[in-house]
């Protein structure tokens, strides 16, 4: 209950905050000009890292503020949150961003007692490393992470994204370990990131500027060190693989400006962000091949936890060399894949293509597809054999509330069921598959999952075949919840393939692509979908009732 309530808090209090501080960001100047170096072409708040600071701080204060290391790194994390906020509205000098760093890292290692103390097999007989190196060197790389995640923040998503998986890694290795308090920290990161990308996913409508940035830094840093340093099993290397790509960008970007003889804390753009663009490969595109490379190295920080440390070693330079050939490589010879020339060379997509032009296809699946989801979920909702107490009052709460938007007529009709679909479908799956009734047992159940499949293709057809210039595109956030809905529940750990997790991942997935297709179909007309919704509410607090 505290793991979810940690969640539950730090989603929603970010997500809530994040339009309040939006709306008074010009106000006090906290927005984004747009200048050579960006991307984006209008001012933006950067006040997304103040709700997320807020969002993961509170569950945190609440459940886990009695230990000596939590404390520590909250105040560290205080302190950069709060020099993140005057840069954010005022801006500041590097050397006073360095202060707050050098006076954040200066509170976990003395107060929180954080220190790099082995290397593992890196040293002779596994040796400690003496106070007058360890000190300097957890300075270091506390520092140099927090910049390093600051300076990756170069696209919608990129920085938010990434440490999103750094966070989902190290709480599940701390839950390995028996180490509650950093899986509840983790928790409490993860949950605010989630709310900010909601917003922030190209085309972003906030940034969150230093202080979040150096929030997820600081944060990634401390709590990895803080795992693999204490008394585990856990490599001490494996922080190179959960920070891999901001690590390596970092390097790279100062090595290169060194060698022209600039500052290497200089703006440029020789970012790896930047050559993927170079390459012509679009926004979401570059975020979707770097999310890719530090999914790759965060899965083999889980794989290869206990390996030696010389091994953990070699993989991840190696992994950096081939990394730094590829680009150095492509960017010398001038390479260009813009992706859309290539679609009329090959004959399946001129298929395809024409197929879209006609509209057959797509006139017959749509209407499929609106009946298709709604009666699965209703049907879903008649599947559980026994509910918990609660489930009544929260179902025909939520089916009074859509039934009073849609007769009141309000805008937020559409908001309304989207929150209630996210929050309603994985409660109603998981139940209905976890204790389905025995008159749903054997071939019925095996046919209801196969209409998943089904519903699967649907949503496959109708995205891609469908005209609308407006319709429903896929995003970076997509391809974090695809990943983690795909590698959570296939994880070979008892209490996650006891509940069955891997279809009913797939099975919330699938709906919730399903109906995210469907409302931007349907273009705003949502009766029919909001009565469907509002009756599989009710057909499931009957099940709980009956």
């Amino acid at each position: 209950m505290v793991f979810l309530s940690t969640l539950l808090i730090s989603l929603f209090t970010t997500i809530v905050l994040i339009p309040a501080l939006g709306a008074v960001a010009g106000k006090f100047n906290a927005m984004d000009i747009p200048d050579e170096r960006k991307v984006h072409e209008r001012p933006i708040p950067r006040t997304g890292g103040i709700a997320m600071a807020a969002g993961a701080i509170i569950p945190v204060l609440l459940w886990a503020h009695g230990d000596g290391f939590v404390r520590a790194y909250l105040a560290g994390a205080a302190i950069l949150v709060c020099f993140g906020i005057v840069d954010d509205c005022r801006g500041i000098t590097p050397k006073w961003k360095f202060l707050g760093q050098f006076a954040a890292s200066l509170v976990v290692i003395f107060l929180g007692g954080l220190k790099i103390r082995t290397l593992g097999m890196l040293l002779p007989g596994y040796a400690d490393l003496s106070g007058w190196v360890s000190v300097p060197l957890t300075m270091l790389a506390i520092m140099g992470v927090t910049n390093a995640i600051n300076l990756a923040d170069g696209l919608d998503g990129l920085a938010g994204g990434i440490c999103l998986l750094i966070f989902c890694t190290i709480g599940f290795l701390a839950y390995l370990q028996g180490d509650v308090i950093i899986g509840l920290v983790c928790l409490a990161m993860a949950g605010a990131i989630f709310g900010f990308l909601r917003y922030n996913t190209h085309p972003a409508t906030v940034f969150m500027g230093d202080t979040g940035s150096q929030l997820l830094g600081f944060s990634a840093i401390t709590l990895s060190l803080d795992l693999t340093q204490g008394n585990t099993a856990l490599s001490p290397i494996l922080p190179l693989f959960l920070l891999g790509i901001p690590v390596l960008d970092t390097l790279l970007v100062m090595i290169l400006r060194l060698k022209r003889r600039k500052s290497p804390f200089s703006a440029d753009k020789n970012h790896i962000h930047h050559h993927l663009m170079a390459l012509g490969l679009h926004h979401g595109e570059s975020v979707i091949v770097i999310y890719t490379c530090q999914a790759f190295l965060v899965v083999a920080a889980y794989l290869l936890r206990y390996y030696s440390d010389w091994m953990l070693l070699g993989i991840y330079l190696g992994f950096s060399v081939a990394a730094v050939f590829l680009i150095s490589v492509t960017s010398h010879n001038e390479w260009n894949v813009k992706s859309d020339s290539f679609v009329p060379m090959f004959p399946g997509f001129r298929y395809m293509k024409d197929v879209k032009q006609k509209g057959n296809v797509i006139r017959t699946v749509m209407p499929a597809l609106q009946v298709g989801p709604p009666l699965l979920l209703f049907f879903t909702c008649l599947l559980p054999s026994g509910l918990p107490a609660y489930a009544p009052y929260c179902t025909l709460g939520f089916a009074g509330l859509i039934a009073a938007t849609w007769a009141l007529k309000w805008d937020a009709l559409e908001e309304v069921l989207r929150v209630t679909l996210y929050l309603f479908i994985p409660f109603a799956v998981y139940e209905s598959s976890h204790a389905p009734s025995d008159w749903a047992k054997g071939v019925p159940f095996q046919l209801y999952n196969g209409t998943f499949f089904l519903l699967a293709m649907l949503v496959i057809l109708g995205s891609k075949l469908s005209r609308r210039q407006v319709g429903f595109k896929s995003t970076p956030l997509d391809f974090l919840i695809f990943f983690l809905a795909l590698v959570v529940p296939n994880l070979p750990e008892q209490n996650i393939q006891a509940y069955q997790l891997g279809k009913v991942g797939a099975k919330i997935v699938i709906f919730y692509f399903s109906y995210e297709v469907l409302m931007v179909e349907l273009q705003g007309k949502l009766g029919v979908l909001a009565l469907w919704t509002g009756a599989a509410l009710v057909a499931l607090s009957i099940r709980a009732i009956v």
